[in-house]
């Protein structure tokens, strides 16, 4: 990937299983300055869409990469802020409706441009949705996603019933639980009322996996999970589990490896496993590489309960 800028992956996603990103944004363009959020701090909090990225430049690189055929469960739209954000995401998905049909699309948003009418007429086409909806009530919405001033999560709960009834895909909806805001029994209570209504085809409940913007986020444990999945009981509820790996491949050139494990962890931190399976490589042929650009100061690593997490160093 190492002549792509917008793209990235295909990497293991969690989710949606060999996942060829889509980033639409600079980083870290968003309208949330989320405390779990693995692609660190918000620098440039708005909710102005605009053309943050030429989509034509998007759109080239998609060109040339799917003309190789390769192998993917989604394309997904996803990356270093909010997608949505990008005016042009409408004409990125057309040419993929378009020009490769064969391949399922997906969809990662915060939910909360989705409020616009004209916002979930652009993302009807995507075969999945997966929008986030972290708390109902003000206080602790603000507390876990510190959004731009005027967002508000009573209307991403109105927008998300809106967008079912609208919208003939799969909806996957998000709780991301940071034990301490979002895991009261009023909150949780509060959440399992909201999906009851908005009637996603899934929940998938979501806890700190790589280091997050916050360095006092913590993921949940084992008891605390428990209580969380007792409160959604009507709704199909799975735990996001790690990301499966690739099988390893023939391996690539060291510089282009070095130039596409930059590319992958500066949009968010891994460990060698998640490198080494998202570059379809050996964790052997990785190893070097890391060493060497943190020996030259390139990369820095950070140790959570999964393991070992590099990331571009700042």
């Amino acid at each position: 990937m190492s002549n792509y800028h917008y793209l990235f992956g295909p990497v293991p996603s969690r989710r949606l299983g060999i996942s060829l990103g889509v980033d639409l944004v600079p980083h870290k363009v968003c309208n949330l300055n989320c405390v779990y959020c693995d692609c660190g701090r918000t620098t440039q909090l708005t909710e102005e869409r605009g053309e943050y990225i030429h989509i034509y430049r998007v759109v080239e690189e998609l060109k040339e990469f799917l003309k190789g055929k390769p192998v993917l469960d989604h394309i997904t739209f996803s990356g270093s802020g909010e997608p949505l954000l990008n005016k042009g995401i409408a004409g990125v998905l057309g040419f993929i409706k378009n020009h490769f049909p064969s391949y399922k699309t997906a969809l990662l948003t915060n939910s909360a441009l989705l409020t616009r009418k004209e916002v979930r007429a652009e993302v009807l086409p995507f075969d999945v949705i997966a929008p986030s909806l972290d708390a109902v009530s003000r206080d602790i919405y603000h507390k876990v996603n510190r959004p731009v001033p005027g967002i508000e999560p009573q209307a991403i709960v109105e927008a998300l019933c809106n967008l079912r009834r609208e919208y003939k895909g799969a909806i996957w909806l998000e709780i991301f639980i940071v034990p301490g805001l979002n895991d009261t029994p009023q909150e949780l209570d509060l959440l399992s009322k909201a999906a009851e209504r908005i009637r996603p085809d899934k929940i998938h409940i979501n806890t700190l996996d790589r280091p997050g913007a916050e360095t006092w986020v913590r993921p949940l444990d084992a008891g605390q999970l428990a209580k969380v999945l007792g409160y959604f009981k009507r709704v199909k509820v799975e735990v996001v589990s790690p990301a499966r790996l690739l099988q390893p491949g023939s391996g690539k050139a060291e510089q282009d490896l070095t130039d596409a494990i930059l590319a992958l962890i500066k949009r968010r931190p891994c460990t060698l496993e998640d490198i080494s399976a998202g570059m379809s490589s050996v964790p052997d042929a990785i190893s070097p590489i890391l060493d060497a650009l943190i020996n030259a100061g390139r990369i820095e690593f950070k140790t959570e309960e999964r393991g070992v997490f590099f990331r571009v160093k700042e």
